[in-house]
C-alpha cells in the first residue's frame, strides 16, 4: 500500500491485524468476548527508521507486505476509513513470518 493515508514517523509501523478465530478446532463458535486478541498481522505502512543520538538513520527491518508477530497488547488501535489497524514501534514486532 504505497498510498496509505497515514505515514508513520520514525521507527513506527502500521499493522492490519489478522482476524480473530471465529470457531475452535472442534467447531464451537466463539462469542466476541471469548476470542483471543490476534498476535499476527500484515505491515501496511512503515516509517523511515530510527535516528540515533549521533544523528544516523537506522533503516527498518520490516517492509510493507511483511506478515509479522507482535505482542498481544502491543500498539495503539486506530481506525482509518472504518478499518481497524495498530500503530506500534518496530521493537514491538517480534519477528517476520516466512
Amino acid at each position: 500500500m504505497a498510498d496509505f493515508k497515514i505515514k508513520p514517523l520514525g521507527d513506527r509501523v502500521i499493522v492490519k491485524a489478522k482476524e480473530a478465530e471465529e470457531t475452535t478446532k472442534g467447531g464451537i463458535i466463539l462469542p466476541d468476548t471469548a476470542k483471543e486478541k490476534p498476535i499476527e498481522g500484515t505491515i501496511v505502512a512503515v516509517g523511515a527508521g530510527k535516528v540515533t543520538e549521533e544523528g544516523k538513520l537506522v533503516t527498518m527491518s520490516v517492509k510493507v507486505g511483511d506478515v509479522v508477530l507482535y505482542g498481544k497488547y502491543s500498539g495503539t488501535e486506530i481506525k482509518i476509513d472504518g478499518e481497524e489497524y495498530l500503530i506500534m514501534r518496530e521493537s514491538d514486532v517480534y519477528g517476520i513470518v516466512k
